[in-house]
This record gives C-alpha cells, sequence and structure tokens, in this order.
C-alpha cells in the first residue's frame, strides 16, 4: 500500500468516532431561580449547598455530570418573568425555583419544561398544581408552612413577653403570602388580647424604616413574616432588632444562631435538598405530575439564650422545656 492511501485511511480511522460524539447528550442543565440574590457567595450559600447535596444524592454533581445556571432577581419581583425567560431561551433541563413568585413566573413561561418549586403558602390556592398528591402539569416541589406558623409565631412571642401589648408584624407587600400571613396574626393577636400592627419593607432601606416605625408605634415584639428578601436581610433584621432591643421571633433557625432572639418553624437546608432530589429524580426521568409536593413534618424551636440575657428577659420554664435547641 502506498504511503499516501495509508495515511488517508489512518486518517479516515481517527475521525469516523465524531459524529458519534455528536449525537451524544450533552450535560444537563438546571435554572436556579431566586428571588433574592445569587445565591453564592453569601447568606444563601448554605442554602445552595444543601440544594447541591440533594443532587448529589441522585447521582448530580455540579460540573461534573450536570450544570447549573443561577439567576437571582435581587429583591425585585418584577424581573422574575425576564429571568424565567432567560433560562428558558437557554434551554435548561429543569427550572428550580424559591419563592411563590418564582414559581409563578417560570409556570407563566413554561408549559413543559420540568419547574421544582420551593414555596411558602398553599401552592393549589396559588394556582402552582392541581392538588398536592397529584400536581399536574409540568411542576412540583416542596411547600414550606408559613403562613399556618404565623399565628404559632405569635403566641410564643407573647408568651416569652406577656409584657407587650402590641406587637409588630414585618411583611413583604411584594410576597403572594402576605394578606394570608397578616388574616392568620390578626386572628391570633385577638385571641391573645394584643393589638397588631402591620410593617412593610420590600427593601433593604424600608426595613431600616419599618423599624423607625416600629419605635414610634411602641411595639414591644416584632414577628418578621417569611420572605427570601428577609433571608438574605437576616443579619441587617437581628442588628437592628438588637440595636432597638426589640424582642423578635423569625421561621428559620439561621436567624437565631446569628443572634436572632427565638426561631420556630421546618428546616430551610432540608427543603432545598429536598428540591436537589426532586430536581435529580426528574433528571433520571421522572415527570413532575407523578412526585407528590412535599411539606415538612418536624417543626425546631430555637432559643438564643445569650440574646434572651441582653434583652433583660427571663425565659418561661413552659418555653425553655419545648425547646429544640437553646444557643448560649
Amino acid at each position: 500500500m502506498k504511503r499516501r492511501e495509508l495515511l488517508l485511511l489512518l486518517g479516515g480511522a481517527m475521525t469516523a468516532p465524531r459524529p458519534l460524539r455528536a449525537q451524544q447528550k450533552a450535560m444537563p442543565v438546571i435554572g436556579f431561580l431566586s428571588s433574592a440574590g445569587e445565591p453564592e457567595p453569601g447568606s444563601a450559600a448554605p442554602n445552595a449547598a444543601a440544594f447541591r447535596q440533594g443532587l448529589g444524592e441522585t447521582g448530580y454533581v455540579e460540573g461534573q455530570n450536570v450544570a447549573i445556571e443561577y439567576r437571582g432577581a435581587e429583591g425585585r419581583y418584577d424581573r422574575l418573568p425576564a429571568l424565567a425567560a432567560d433560562l428558558v431561551g437557554h434551554q435548561v433541563d429543569v427550572i428550580a425555583v424559591f419563592s411563590p413568585a418564582a414559581a409563578l413566573a417560570a409556570k407563566g413561561t413554561t408549559s413543559t419544561i420540568p419547574i421544582v418549586f420551593l414555596s411558602a403558602g398553599d401552592p393549589v390556592e396559588q394556582g402552582l398544581v392541581a392538588s398536592l398528591a397529584r400536581p399536574g402539569g409540568n411542576i412540583t416541589g416542596v411547600s414550606v408552612l408559613s403562613v399556618e406558623l404565623i399565628a404559632k409565631q405569635l403566641e410564643l412571642l407573647s408568651e416569652l413577653v406577656p409584657q407587650a401589648r402590641v406587637i409588630a408584624l414585618l411583611v413583604n407587600p411584594n410576597n403572594a403570602n402576605t394578606e394570608p400571613m397578616i388574616r392568620n396574626a390578626q386572628e391570633a393577636g385577638s385571641t391573645k388580647g394584643v393589638q397588631l400592627q402591620i410593617l412593610k419593607a420590600g427593601t433593604e432601606s424600608e426595613i431600616d424604616a419599618a423599624f423607625t416605625t416600629l419605635i414610634q408605634r411602641k411595639a414591644g415584639a416584632l414577628v418578621v413574616g417569611t420572605d427570601p428578601l428577609f433571608n438574605t436581610r437576616r443579619d441587617q433584621l437581628v442588628a437592628l432588632a438588637s440595636r432597638h432591643a426589640v424582642p423578635a421571633i423569625y421561621q428559620w433557625r439561621e436567624f437565631a444562631a446569628a443572634g436572632g432572639l427565638i426561631s420556630y418553624g421546618s428546616s430551610l437546608p432540608a427543603a432545598y435538598r429536598h428540591v436537589g432530589l426532586c430536581v435529580g429524580k426528574i433528571l433520571k426521568g421522572a415527570k413532575p405530575a407523578d412526585l407528590p409536593v412535599q411539606q415538612p413534618t418536624t417543626f425546631e424551636l430555637v432559643i438564643n439564650l445569650k440574646t434572651a440575657k441582653a434583652l433583660g428577659l427571663t425565659l418561661p420554664a413552659s418555653i425553655l422545656t419545648r425547646a429544640d435547641e437553646v444557643i448560649e
């Protein structure tokens, strides 16, 4: 065989597999859509890590066999539809969303790409799913109880600070759960015989202003409603409560760990982990319509003893004995 023919033959053998490689499926891509800022760096980084942990439990590792496109609205909920459309334009395989507003934006953008949400409130009432057991369509997820816990949080705070006859509730007016939270808090306040003051904050500067109003209205304690913006401004909220010596209760343990007085709710990292698990199952072929919406079944009461002492509070034995964790 002539040298030229041999080179042509070898060249053909070397290039033959290329069409086969081109036909192989590319690495799947997950869209990660948050109402707050992008998850890293910052206060939300542990939650993003919990999400990746859930993915890992289904065999997916970011950068190895799956890619993640992060998008954050930085508290501007009006940006969510455009961010969801951007992810759809990138032809992601699944969209993970982390608020009711983000879930609704994603659902309004695509009826074909699977969506997994982490949302507070009732996803049926919000129009996200047909039912918890049978979501239907292209969407499922995790529903954390926030609206339902407001009454219990106000009750605990009233028990901890019985002299407080005026209690404030801080909410984000842009949150779909704001009105239900206010109604539940008003009912609980009426039952406990306390006056409820509603404070609204949709931006960082409005949070500062809300505390000024709280002092003007002589509120003796504060319930911080659940909202992605408040999660990312955790240190600001805890610092303001400390500066103004206002006993405050939050939903997530992370607030108490950061110096907040008390928290009562489910585990936020556990919810993010479960979203990661759901996304992994979908990447392996499961359909969102067949994956029931999950809700937490355990709740933890966390008390920061150091903060209580700084506020001059004597913790009732009835609360201390119920605490799942006391931070000293």
